[in-house]
């Protein structure tokens, strides 16, 4: 059984999924949402679970630099809440603050265009929020 990790923004969601093992993470892709119009990608999320017999899902939680909760953390605390109730899988919220710019760190110094980097910073990022979960389960 895999692990999924999400980084759940208001316009894309970064996918990632663990290996078999639940060692290592990689970016799968990115789904396009509209949290205005309350479209969250939940039946792609779906799709990928069926597929890749997901086990348990890791949403990364952008707590402020001081630790406290603000409008993104409390975002993705409710699409965690979604996600549980509609699929029945254990959430796990997981702090994710800096992934997307130690992400879009890796993509710089890898000379990746602007243009390339705003197509894998989330799934990298959901990699990156993954890999941590899985580092600390060791």
């Amino acid at each position: 059984m895999r692990i999924m990790g999400l980084d759940v923004g208001s316009k894309t969601v970064g996918v990632a999924l663990s290996d078999a093992f639940g060692w290592t993470a990689q970016g799968l892709e990115t789904i396009r949402i509209n949290e205005e119009e309350k479209v969250f990608g939940f039946e792609q999320i779906g799709k990928i679970i069926k597929e890749h017999e997901v086990s348990k899902i890791v949403v990364g939680m952008p707590k402020n630099m001081n630790g406290t909760i603000g409008p993104r953390a409390e975002a993705s605390q409710e699409y965690a809440k979604q996600l549980e109730e509609l699929f029945g899988l254990p959430v796990i919220l997981w702090d994710e603050r800096l992934t997307t710019m130690a992400a879009e760190r890796v993509l710089l110094e890898a000379d990746v265009s602007r243009k390339k980097r705003k197509k894998v910073i989330d799934k990298m990022a959901a990699a990156m929020i993954l890999q941590g979960f899985l580092d600390s389960q060791k």
